[in-house]
């Protein structure tokens, strides 16, 4: 497998994982909110390292196995970042942009999975 820390799906998760670890340290320090948050900080971090494990997988079946993992985490943020706009944790503009991101990310794997797929 090549170097994955290049590929943009890589850099565009691992961008977002900063914003999630800087979200949850503003949620747990001036919102006083640590459940919802730590949620968000597991799942939303974890898209990046599921992407790396699966850059340094053996096997087209380690990566194909990881790959989906990513994915499914993305989808998890997006729900977390939805329940914490409507519960006022977050502003709408600030929900917005994570919420872009995650999408933009969730997209991006997608693309990968549907190849890795058709490559099969």
């Amino acid at each position: 497998m090549s170097d994955g820390r290049k590929s943009k799906v890589y850099q565009k998760a691992y961008a977002f994982s900063i914003r999630m670890v800087k979200l949850y340290q503003y949620l747990c320090e001036h919102k006083k909110e640590y459940v919802l948050s730590k949620q968000l900080l597991r799942c939303g971090t974890s898209i990046g390292a599921n992407i790396a494990e699966a850059n340094g997988a053996i096997s087209e079946d380690d990566f194909s196995h990881k790959m989906p993992l990513s994915y499914k985490e993305c989808l998890e943020t997006k729900y977390w970042l939805s329940l914490l706009k409507d519960t006022g944790y977050l502003l709408k503009k600030e929900y917005e942009s994570l919420f872009a991101d995650a999408d933009e990310i969730a997209k991006m794997l997608f693309s990968v999975l549907k190849a890795t797929r058709i490559n099969k």
